[in-house]
């Protein structure tokens, strides 16, 4: 189908322009994003005409509608008690990291956790083709990431900068304090049982049937491609039937192991 220019349509333009420092060395670079996020967007109706909402700022003191420029920044001390923020003030405080990235750490990619993992972004270098050459082909060869912080919008983030597939790439990371503890969810975690040799060697059986090569573009998107079909019907103005999910049947943990083996096999 033709799909939305709206959902599609992907900025090129730099998100954040600054540098790459290490000690003295500066790469001036630019920051694009990476991600381009395919989700479904939807628009909020009005059910008696079919016509799309809009969202206003509505003062809870007069009940007015309020311009932008008339907007401040607040922070809510508490319920209904804010203090106002200048735009001068929130500039002078903005960061180092704001301008540059200050690599000050070197450590394998591997090493880091894959759950403080956030978003990646393309760095490109900004009139610095032969520093930033420099820095990828060192990180290339050393098989090294660097470390360091980013300050983007209303947040420093951590970053790791790191060599794909011949160019620069940052990840932000999340802090440590920012990580639920598996221990803090709840008394389930708690409960969790060893298992039977017999099970453990169904399951390693299993995983082994099952094990290969990463893959990425073995995995699509379902829920999209039911959209688009979805999509499709009702502008050709086919009825569309709705059917409910099979309810799966909860087997008992070995005769799932079992069934499992069992159908890998065919």
């Amino acid at each position: 189908m033709a799909e939305n220019q709206e959902t599609t349509k992907q900025s090129y333009k730099p998100i954040w322009g600054g540098s790459i420092t290490i000690g003295l060395v500066n790469v001036p670079i630019k920051i694009y994003t990476m991600i381009r996020d395919q989700a479904f967007s939807f628009r909020l109706l009005h059910d008696d005409d079919g016509q799309p909402l809009k969202y206003e700022r509505i003062c809870t003191g007069d009940n007015k509608v309020v311009d932008w420029k008339d907007t401040v920044k607040g922070y809510e001390i508490q319920k209904n008690e804010f203090i106002v923020f200048k735009k001068e003030e929130l500039d002078a405080i903005r960061p180092e990291s704001d301008r540059k990235i200050k690599l000050d750490k070197f450590v394998s990619l591997l090493s880091i956790d894959p759950v403080y993992f956030n978003k990646s972004y393309l760095l490109v270098p900004d009139g610095s083709e032969e520093a930033y050459s420099l820095l990828m082909s060192a990180i290339r060869q050393m098989g090294k990431a660097g470390l360091g912080k980013i300050t983007l919008r209303t947040k420093e983030y951590p970053v790791v900068v790191y060599e794909y597939k011949g160019v620069l790439i940052m990840t932000t990371l999340r802090y440590a304090n920012e990580i639920v503890i598996p221990e803090s969810v709840g008394e389930e975690l708690t409960k969790i049982k060893k298992p039977s040799q017999k099970e453990m060697e169904l399951a390693v059986k299993i995983i082994n049937e099952l094990s290969g090569e990463f893959d990425i573009t073995r995995y699509r998107d379902g829920y999209r491609e039911k959209m688009e079909e979805l999509i499709e019907s009702k502008i050709k103005g086919e009825a569309v039937v709705v059917r409910e999910p099979e309810k799966e049947e909860i087997k008992e943990l070995m005769v799932a192991l079992q069934e499992t083996i069992k159908k890998l096999k065919k």
